[in-house]
């Protein structure tokens, strides 16, 4: 009754979460927008279908209404294939095959304990809103990070409000029971397991504008890619992360990273306020005296300091001439030098170092074709990294005063347009025939060449949506016929090309704040990172450089990628984190100003001063 082509695809599930916002326009799966709990969306029916075919959860009348409330309509399939190229449908249909089979042979539907601690939380905030349903806490207990084990909690709750949370912490803590709070259900790192509660505050979703004040006041169920939007209709943009990550969670767990930290800075920079439920079920906010020193920071494991179920988050202006532009270079050190002199003018609102990996992803709708952008990219072009800038007319024509080469977005959309035809010969030979003493990318970022590539790309949506499924051509065309999708500016505010870095395998990040006046320094470590990851044969690349803090510092991120589903891979990562990790410490106790993500955890609402000067 299983099948092992959608068990694969099931088992590959990253749980990037973008299945629960609609980052492309599809709408939303409607039994996930319903229900809230994971377990209703593609990502939760993935590990449904998963538990069944490893004989690790029963039928239940859970099971059964997740199965049949899937309408089938095909939205995950657009929306995983941009992201991953996983085909979700498959799975989806499975499922309900699966289920209908097992109640047609008249298997029995397996009756679920009760248990008190649910009860009375069933009490508390809502019969629908507290379970111990298998089908239901199974896809809380596990993510693709290979760095801890699974654990499945013994219920999942979803409060709707402040005061419901204040209820779970009494409830937890009148029976003993320990919990995590769960943002949009995903982790890298490996931190959101329990044997016990699981909080997912996704249901807490208000959105309210103090404009007067320059800040936005949203609840902790709140997405990334959600706020930016309504922000967004008012003229003004947010500094977010990750499109699906939950912004709430995101302050809190390290702070918020994104292009934009070079100038709305990071840490307690991106917030005015925040209310939070402590772990005796008590309320505080930071305005209050006696509220707990959370701007503070220390090089230590803290533990979770409450439950953040809301934030004033601060709102920017924006201007009506920005655009993005794309500095490309063929060394390290001259990227870096650049970026950070960018960074000491204050030029661009953001800025980000960019490795080969990054771009020829981010641009690709396929693997297939994100390699063959690579090579051209990296070896024939000479484009190794690439400085990403968002800026207003003044910014860019500063950039362009410096003498650089610059990659306008017009020519950006034109590569994107015609990216499968980018391994012809045709449109390389007129770059070379005018190529001389100067680098290819130069000659590839002239103005007047733009039209030429154009042409001999025949730069289109209809020709990228050559390089997808058949039946996926005509949405990829309609979809890249909207100019957002190859606005740089635009990409760089959604960010919903991000989670394409892990595409072809899950991806662990070695995050660390460096110095950024000290360029040898991020590349002695960048050199390190690659010789682990080479010693133990994982993929790995550099990711990106943002400055912060008028160029002092920066954040630095080496990415990993390993299969989650192979222990071999797993084995291997363990023990490369572990040696990338010593080598972050070393660092860390010779050279100011290097410091590990991992002491930022729960210490995301600290002033960056405290963290990046101490």
């Amino acid at each position: 009754m299983i099948s092992e082509e959608a068990k694969k695809i099931a088992n590959q599930c990253r749980h990037y979460a973008m299945c629960k916002i609609d980052y492309l326009g599809t709408g939303l799966c409607v039994a996930g927008k319903e229900n809230h709990y994971v377990s209703y969306y593609p990502q939760g029916r993935m590990d449904i279908y998963k538990a069944l075919a490893n004989n690790t959860i029963p039928v239940t009348k859970g099971l059964v209404d997740i199965a049949h409330s899937c309408t089938l309509c095909g939205i995950c399939d657009k929306q995983c294939h941009f992201i991953t190229e996983l085909r979700p449908m498959k799975v989806m249909h499975e499922l309900k095959k699966y289920v209908d089979n097992y109640l047609e042979k008249g298997g029995a539907i397996v009756e679920v304990p009760s248990d008190p601690v649910v009860v009375e939380l069933q009490k508390a905030i809502g019969e629908k809103w507290a379970t111990n349903d298998p089908a239901i806490t199974v896809t809380y207990s596990d993510d693709p990070c290979p760095l801890s084990p699974a654990q499945l909690p013994r219920a999942v709750v979803l409060p709707s409000s402040q005061s419901e949370v204040q209820k779970i912490v009494k409830i937890a803590n009148k029976y003993n029971v320990p919990y995590v709070v769960r943002g949009n259900g995903m982790s890298v790192i490996g931190v959101v397991y329990t044997t016990g509660l699981v909080i997912d505050t996704n249901r807490m979703k208000s959105i309210e504008f103090d404009l007067d004040n320059w800040c936005v006041h949203v609840g902790a169920g709140v997405s990334a890619f959600d706020l930016q939007k309504e922000a967004n209709k008012h003229g003004l943009r947010v500094n977010v992360s990750e499109p699906s990550a939950l912004v709430c969670a995101n302050i809190m767990c390290s702070g918020i990273f994104s292009l934009f930290n070079s100038a709305y800075g990071t840490g307690a920079d991106t917030y005015v306020n925040a209310e939070f439920v402590d772990d005796k079920g008590e309320v505080f906010n930071l305005n209050q005296i006696s509220a707990p020193n959370l701007s503070s920071y220390t090089k230590a494991d803290v533990k979770l300091p409450g439950i953040c179920t809301s934030a004033s988050v601060k709102l920017h202006p924006m201007t009506d001439d920005e655009e993005g532009i794309l500095i490309p270079f063929s060394t390290l050190n001259e990227a870096l030098l650049f970026t950070r002199e960018l960074s000491a003018r204050r030029i661009g609102i953001a800025v980000g170092l960019i490795g080969g990996e990054y771009l020829s992803t981010f641009i690709s709708p396929t693997k297939e074709l994100a390699l063959n952008a690579k090579k051209i990219l990296t070896e024939t072009l000479g484009i190794q990294f690439a400085v990403a800038v968002v800026g207003d007319k003044y910014d860019v024509e500063s950039i362009r005063s410096m003498g650089k080469s610059v990659i306008s977005n017009r020519l950006f959309r034109s590569l994107i347009l015609g990216l499968p035809n980018i391994i012809d010969d045709e449109w390389l030979d007129i770059l070379n025939n005018l190529k001389g003493n100067q680098k290819l990318y130069e000659i590839l970022c002239k103005e007047e060449m733009i039209p030429l590539i154009e042409v001999a790309l025949n730069s289109s949506p209809e020709t990228l949506a050559k390089a997808v499924p058949n039946d996926l051509k005509e949405f990829y065309a309609n979809l890249y016929s909207r100019p957002e999708m190859t606005d740089i500016a635009w990409l760089n505010m959604f960010r919903i090309v991000s989670a394409r870095m892990g595409r072809e395998k899950h991806f662990v990040p070695l995050i660390v704040y460096v110095p950024l006046d000290k360029p040898d320094v991020i590349q002695k470590m960048n050199e390190e990172f690659k010789n682990i990851a080479d010693k133990y044969d994982i993929k790995n690349d550099f990711g990106t450089i943002v400055p912060l803090d008028l160029g002092k510092r920066a954040i630095f991120e080496y990415d990993y990628y390993i299969d989650h589903t192979d222990k071999k891979e797993i084995e291997k990562i363990q023990k490369a984190v572990m040696e990338a990790g010593a080598v972050i410490e070393k660092y860390s106790s010779t050279t100011k100003g290097v410091k590990w993500i991992r002491y930022t955890l729960n210490q995301g609402c600290c002033r960056k001063e405290n963290l990046l000067y101490t």
